[in-house]
């Protein structure tokens, strides 16, 4: 069964944008799982215009799913996790400026870079997932770094999904492929939505865990927490 890790990044963008504590991140979190969230992301930047640092060490001892810290392994970076020790680390390419994230690893070009990261996490007893774009050779050198599993970027899924479904989901399947050759675990994530979602997971039925921020906190705003996850945790399990 594929699990559903709340990104709650948005949720500090509103509180941040207002200062204060409201919307209570860390209530945020705790509700997240208590209406059925197998997982909560949060991916720190070096600006904290989201998620601040001080959110992920508060973080830890409240979350009974898994907890899943993404971003660009800077040494400061690095430092969080050793401390926080989640349960998986997501390795992510982008910019300090980035908006959002925007493209995979070249695992290829960067091998020695992501061998030296994925060994330094894995002493520390803590899963290791590399964000990857849809390409089979990508997949393969995440698995040549030591990682233990890939997240697929479904940003290009979900920009060709309304015009051709089965089009916008072949290149993932055949990544999605290549990880279960290698022996790699399968995350997705980006711009999954309650609309792409099911067919995602229909195809690609292996897939571990998706991690879905924005999409529910939009949906949230019209449905409300709880149902929006309840709705996403529904369009998983269609067959």
């Amino acid at each position: 069964m594929t699990r559903l890790s709340v990104n709650i990044n948005k949720v500090a963008t509103l509180r941040n944008a207002r200062g204060g504590n409201m919307p209570d991140v860390l209530k945020a979190a705790r509700d997240c799982e208590r209406f059925g969230a197998q997982g909560i992301t949060v991916h720190p930047r070096p600006d904290e215009r989201h998620i601040r640092y001080s959110d992920v060490t508060a973080l830890k001892p409240l979350i009974t799913t898994e907890f899943n810290i993404e971003g660009n392994p800077i040494p400061r970076f690095c430092e969080l996790v050793l401390q926080v020790r989640p349960d998986q680390v997501t390795l992510v390419p982008d910019a300090e400026d980035a908006i959002t994230s925007d493209a995979g690893w070249d695992t290829i070009r960067n091998r020695d870079f992501l061998t030296r990261t994925c060994a330094l996490f894995k002493e520390a007893g803590i899963r290791v997932s590399v964000f990857v774009d849809p390409d089979p050779e990508m997949v393969r050198g995440a698995a040549a770094c030591g990682a233990d599993r890939v997240e697929l970027y479904t940003a290009a899924y979900a920009g060709r999904y309304p015009k051709d479904p089965a089009a916008a989901v072949a290149p993932y399947l055949k990544a999605a492929q290549a990880a279960r050759e290698c022996g790699l675990g399968l995350n997705a994530g980006h711009d999954l939505n309650l609309d792409n979602l099911a067919f995602f997971i229909h195809t690609i039925p292996w897939t571990d865990e998706v991690s879905i921020g924005h999409a529910i906190i939009c949906d949230a705003l019209y449905m409300g927490l709880e149902s929006t996850i309840k709705s996403y945790l529904e369009e998983i399990r269609k067959k």
